[in-house]
């Protein structure tokens, strides 16, 4: 009787320890593993862009001179340039102020309410000096006469800091045309009006400097990779970098700091060589070492050189 019942009792504790793990079993299953880290999205400035402005006195001489027309198209055509160049610039969200009224109607008939987002900087442009002429040559000998279209602007953009007002950065920059031989344009071919090619190329051309220059203070060009003498750099299409250019490349130093008013300016920049670019990609560009080589390596920066 007594190995009897030892037996009962040990089966019964078999079975419940039995049944403690069966169950057990898929609560452990269901268990859900850990979540992958997530690589948070990169946050990157606002640029608001006021609409492009002309000074009273540039306005008032181009209806004078029966220009008003011309100055006006500039500043539309400047206007989408700059929008496109700066964004194009992939460093930045840009907030067009001259699209407020369609976006204001869009979201209207969508029923929501629109208004824009608070912009880290404002970037404002004003025309300070503009210039449309022509000027013409008679050809006797072949009785027909040729009129050629100059067209020189200049502009004044500053960035400000939005919330504080402060201005940050200024530059002063000009366009016009210098190819004469292309601008020929024989009088008795045409109705008398020149094409407006050239005045967009050149506010095209005027768009990309502001870009690139506001770009470069908020985000010099850096070499994102070295394999040989071929330096891969994060600038690419439409930020102004092009084949055959010449760009310096600098190693990033102390912190320098102005010792009469204690303001940080930047950190020391030590020329260590330059490259020629060759390649120009949708998001980068590569060059090759031109010349001595005092180190460039991954995350140096690089300024074009002007010619």
């Amino acid at each position: 009787m007594h190995l009897n019942a030892t037996t009962t009792v040990r089966r019964l504790l078999l079975a419940a320890l039995l049944g403690l793990l069966t169950t057990a079993a898929p609560a452990q299953e269901s268990t859900p593993a850990p979540a992958a880290r997530s690589v948070p999205a990169p946050t990157l400035k606002s640029v608001a862009i006021a609409k492009v402005k002309v000074t009273p006195a540039i306005l008032a001489n181009s209806i004078g001179n029966e220009r008003r027309n011309s100055i006006e198209r500039m500043t539309q055509a400047l206007d989408g340039q700059l929008i496109s160049a700066l964004q194009q610039t992939r460093k930045f969200t840009v907030l067009a102020r001259s699209d407020s009224d369609a976006l204001v109607e869009e979201n209207a008939a969508s029923g929501k309410a629109f208004q824009f987002g608070q912009s880290d900087l404002t970037l404002v442009v004003t025309i300070d000096d503009f210039q449309d002429f022509t000027q013409s040559a008679t050809f006797a000998a072949i009785g027909k006469s040729a009129t050629k279209r100059v067209i020189r602007f200049a502009a004044v953009a500053k960035l400000y800091e939005t919330k504080t007002n402060k201005l940050i950065e200024t530059a002063n920059l000009q366009e016009q045309n210098l190819d004469t031989e292309e601008e020929l344009v024989l009088a008795t071919s045409s109705g008398g009006a020149l094409s407006d090619s050239l005045l967009l190329a050149l506010t095209r051309r005027l768009s990309e400097k502001v870009a690139q220059r506001i770009a470069d203070f908020a985000f010099p060009a850096k070499i994102l990779a070295k394999t040989g003498n071929i330096v891969t750099i994060n600038r690419g299409e439409g930020t102004g970098i092009a084949p055959g250019q010449l760009w310096e490349v600098f190693a990033l130093g102390a912190e320098l700091i102005d010792p009469d008013t204690g303001a940080a300016l930047g950190r020391e920049e030590l020329s260590i060589g330059k490259i020629r670019i060759q390649r120009v990609t949708a998001r980068t560009a590569q060059g090759e070492v031109s010349g001595e080589d005092l180190g460039i390596d991954r995350g140096a920066i690089v300024r074009r050189i002007d010619s």
